[in-house]
């Protein structure tokens, strides 16, 4: 299925075909959806299964010796329901009008502007996908090393990158069944696992995290944001997703849907993290469930465990958004831009972001690629709600030489100017770039001139 032409005609109204389970694997393109496949259990637990994310527990790692295990917890809880607040909002375009971030983004930024925030949102999630293809990668090689003798962590990287690539052309048919299916053993794994952290050092974590006094101030906001940048790649890009669900849920219960869908598995990884941390200083995550399980037949389950948390992982959040970004970019079909962004995830050298003792450099990623998603989120939330009353013009976004050809500078002007905020309190960069960058950007809609030609 191609991009529909200029002249095709969208119905503006909220599209209401028929919602079906028919859609072909692999059958993914940039028109409005017609065919969704997800219903609210299926899209919650799409989700759940992909918010599994590896890098949580090295950013529960991050915050020991600043936060006490309460304020810990509680900085997960906040930046939970900031995330699933967000999402709602930002995915309110996708679910109705059924189109993914790419022309989304057309109203705010251009057809050619566009390529700001499809860049910005594909770099993080390639770099990702790299780095937790190394971490399921290396679960594997200690599984072979200790059941077979065989270490070989570069044939375990290229051999489970390959897997991925394999999984991801089936489309989001295949994404569906992969979330779905994986959620059980995902939540019963992490559940075991935090037990057995709490039994093995619960003594330690008692004497010094409950008796710690921490901080509520910036540290546990910057934590808040540590959590919530994880996932603020997936803030950006939600009407990828959004556009699979099925119409009658409102934003309320959407709300709902995606907090409790990341809560449990942000909330019992970041503070796996956090204990294991506290209690060995070791920041690397395979480590970390090494000590954290202490007999083999366990540990070879907990290591599977990895191992697949980051396949369902990466085919949902590292894969689409880059994917849909060399759709639109270089007019490739679906699976072949899958491929590329697999083989681009060679190349992230995922290696350098975690040591063994430090987490710092995963630390640093996150804080530096919020500050320019957080720009863009409120970019998009101003564009479809203040500017546009939650109306779109389908026509004019897929349309190339129509009112939103080239660049809407107005876009441009307000994310250098929330990126430029957001640096300068990088604890926070993604709080501190929004109100700037939103307010930049309406006030340039409604006075500057060479702006209004965007304003339907």
């Amino acid at each position: 299925m191609s991009t529909p032409q200029a002249q095709t005609h969208f119905d503006t109204s909220c599209p209401e075909a028929p919602d079906t389970d028919s859609k072909a694997v692999g059958e993914e393109s940039l028109a409005p959806q017609k065919t969704r496949i997800m219903g609210r259990i299926s899209y919650l637990l799409a989700w759940f299964g992909g918010c599994v994310s590896i890098g949580t527990f090295t950013m529960g790692s991050s915050v020991v010796g600043t936060l006490n295990l309460l304020q810990a917890s509680l900085a997960i809880a906040i930046g939970c329901f900031i995330i699933g607040a967000a999402l709602a909002l930002n995915g309110a375009a996708g679910y109705k009008y059924g189109i993914p971030f790419m022309v989304q983004a057309r109203s705010a930024f251009g057809f050619s502007g566009t390529r700001l925030p499809g860049l910005v949102r594909a770099v993080p999630a390639i770099v990702w996908y790299g780095f937790q293809s190394w971490i399921g990668a290396g679960a594997l090689n200690m599984v072979s090393t200790t059941l077979f003798g065989f270490d070989n962590l570069v044939f375990f990287f290229i051999t489970f990158q390959l897997l991925q690539i394999a999984l991801s052309i089936t489309g989001f048919q295949g994404i569906k069944w992969l979330e779905n299916v994986g959620s059980a053993f995902i939540l019963a794994s992490l559940v075991y696992m935090f037990y057995s952290t709490v039994q093995r050092y619960g003594d330690t974590l008692s004497a010094n995290l409950l008796t710690m006094e921490g901080s509520w101030g910036l540290p546990f906001w910057g934590a808040t944001m540590l959590f919530l940048g994880i996932y603020s790649t997936m803030i950006l890009n939600v009407s990828d997703y959004a556009r699979e669900h099925k119409h009658g849920t409102g934003p309320g219960l959407l709300t709902t849907l995606y907090s409790m869908s990341i809560l449990p598995c942000t909330l019992f990884m970041g503070l796996i993290g956090y204990m294991v941390s506290e209690a060995t200083g070791i920041a690397d995550p395979i480590q970390v469930f090494s000590n954290a399980v202490d007999n083999t037949p366990l540990l070879m389950t907990t290591l599977m465990f990895i191992a697949f948390a980051q396949v369902t992982t990466n085919v949902l959040n590292n894969v689409v958004p880059p994917t849909y970004v060399l759709m639109d970019v270089f007019k490739l079909p679906f699976r072949k831009a899958t491929i590329i962004v697999g083989l681009l995830a060679f190349a992230t050298f995922p290696w350098e972001l975690v040591k063994d003792g430090s987490a710092a450099g995963l630390q640093i990623f996150v804080q530096t690629y919020s500050a320019f998603l957080g720009p863009i989120f409120a970019i998009l939330v101003v564009d479809y709600y203040l500017i546009r009353g939650r109306t779109l013009n389908l026509d004019h976004l897929y349309n190339p030489q129509g009112p939103y050809k080239g660049v809407n500078y107005a876009a441009l002007i307000a994310t250098i100017l929330g990126v430029i905020v957001a640096l300068s309190f990088s604890a926070v960069s993604w709080y501190a770039s929004l109100l700037p960058a939103g307010l930049a950007y309406y006030l340039l809609m409604k006075h500057w001139p060479a702006c209004q030609r965007f304003c339907d």
